[in-house]
């Protein structure tokens, strides 16, 4: 979406270049994303008791697989918690995008806990258990950065699209709400993530797109995958391996699939505008089109022969 530019008071010699560094006294600088994207999170945050209907409620249209699918999802959200150790082990050396993850945590664990709210609320047998929370923290293997954060990027557009279409399978009006509150806050953080892939680019050129291309493919390609390419969906710890995936450590590790092929019905029509979706953001981040997987590989393979190499990573 659209984002407002806020920046500190500086000197009256400051020359602010729309999304790009600003030039101080000769020397060019970047500024910091994080307390833009504080000022922008907050005005828009909405508040759990106040925001949420819950005396809309209506008992009759909520159904047991309905609550089930609502308490996995809660504890797919929990998975935050671990998903933002690591961002914060392997983000070190920057800390304008580590502080990003206390907006980022605490809006994710706020997922989980609205979900939670409601079945506590509404269908109290069907609560997460605090064993069941914490079966889904545990410790991803050290992954390069700049792959970490697009492969986030894709997944809030993945999620987006998930509970856009969650919010039209539900019946209840309550729920129906909520999720379509997280989805819209999921496009959001979409939003944030691909600042830092923007200043990412700003700061490591062609090492940074081949980052976001290489990863770019593979979320564009999910119609050809057997399994939904999620971040909670992914292989993450070899020595725990195959118990190491946030969803194979779930009360039900085949929930995901049944949901979105049963229950949602996560279709092509919608894998499609989820492909779309990585695509154009990508054609306007490289500043080319890609109306294609294939276009956006070609792409890839072009910069991949440019580069030299590696540099070592020092935070986006």
């Amino acid at each position: 979406m659209p984002q407002r530019r806020v920046y500190p008071h500086h000197r009256a010699s400051v020359m602010v270049a729309p999304n790009g560094p600003t030039k101080i006294g000769g020397h060019r600088k970047t500024l910091m994303l994080y307390p833009e994207l504080f000022r922008q999170l907050e005005s828009v945050r909405w508040d759990m008791d106040k925001d949420i209907p819950w005396q809309s409620f209506d008992a009759s249209l909520l159904s047991e697989e309905q609550a089930q699918t609502i308490k996995m999802n809660a504890i797919t959200e929990w998975a935050a918690l671990p998903a933002t150790e690591m961002f914060l082990r392997d983000n070190r050396h920057d800390s304008d995008f580590s502080a990003f993850m206390s907006i980022w945590f605490f809006e994710e664990q706020k997922h989980s806990l609205v979900l939670m709210e409601y079945l506590k609320r509404f269908s109290p047998k069907h609560a997460p258990t605090e064993q069941e929370l914490h079966e889904v923290r545990f410790d991803f293997d050290p992954a390069p950065p700049l792959e970490t954060l697009m492969l986030h990027f894709c997944g809030e557009i993945r999620l987006n699209h998930w509970y856009r279409r969650a919010a039209q399978w539900h019946t209840e009006p309550v729920i129906k709400h909520i999720y379509t509150t997280l989805s819209q806050d999921e496009a959001r953080h979409g939003g944030a993530y691909l600042r830092y892939m923007k200043r990412a680019m700003e700061k490591f050129g062609d090492e940074a797109r081949a980052a976001f291309t290489k990863v770019g493919v593979l979320m564009a390609s999910a119609r050809r995958t057997a399994q939904a390419l999620h971040p909670t969906n992914l292989h993450v710890n070899k020595a725990l391996f195959p118990n190491d995936t946030i969803q194979s450590r779930m009360p039900d590790p085949d929930w995901l699939e049944h949901w979105l092929d049963k229950q949602i019905k996560f279709d092509a029509v919608w894998e499609t505008k989820v492909g779309e979706r990585i695509l154009h953001n990508l054609s306007l981040l490289m500043n080319r089109s890609f109306k294609t997987v294939q276009e956006l590989n070609r792409y890839r393979k072009e910069i991949a022969a440019t580069l030299g190499p590696k540099p070592e990573y020092q935070g986006a």
